[in-house]
């Protein structure tokens, strides 16, 4: 007898994580040495890389700074980009209420930080973790600060140009932050 589900179940969706587009931000694109020529290529580039990894059923977790470029701009944006989008609301989003940013095209919006998982607390901003807490902090706004670390047992930091400028599977930060806890437990 074949078992029903066989026809009937769907691929799961992936989960992916990505922070600080900063769609058509030039200032940004200077400030943190973007290696593309103008914003245009860059915001082409980040749309391309995020459709060819990203797939329609997939869920997507922007953790802020999507772009500032004005209510229609987002809309194009959000339009071309794969994926259920939800938006943790960053510094440069909040010109636009949460209900805006929704009707734009994020399937929801958050103005705090969001548990995903059990485990993953996601924030524009990093927050506080030391390595006896029972959570892990997934968070932008740091770009390319040094004094974060890109991944710890305890927190991953997803500004793009910290992930290729692509958004990255959620299985891959947990994979990376296993093996940044494996190390940490050998010292």
């Amino acid at each position: 007898m074949a078992d029903i589900r066989e026809k009937n179940d769907k691929k799961e969706p992936r989960i992916f994580i990505i922070a600080d587009t900063h769609f058509g931000d030039e200032n940004i694109r200077l400030y943190e040495e973007r290696p593309f020529p103008d914003t245009e290529t860059m915001d082409c580039e980040i749309i391309r890389r995020w459709n060819e990894t990203v797939d329609e059923d997939d869920l997507v977790y922007h953790l802020g700074d999507f772009c500032s470029q004005g209510e229609q701009r987002c809309r194009e944006l959000t339009a071309q980009l794969k994926g259920r989008k939800f938006l943790i609301i960053g510094n440069h989003d909040r010109y636009l209420s949460t209900q805006k940013w929704r009707e734009i095209g994020f399937e929801e919006c958050y103005d705090l930080p969001v548990v995903l998982k059990e485990f993953f607390i996601l924030s524009h901003e990093p927050l506080y973790m030391c390595r006896s807490m029972p959570y892990a902090n997934l968070f932008g706004h740091m770009h390319n600060v040094p004094s974060y670390r890109s991944v710890s047992s305890r927190s991953a930091c997803v500004s793009v140009e910290r992930i290729n400028y692509t958004p990255i599977l959620l299985e891959t930060l947990r994979n990376m932050m296993k093996e940044e806890e494996r190390k940490e437990s050998l010292k």
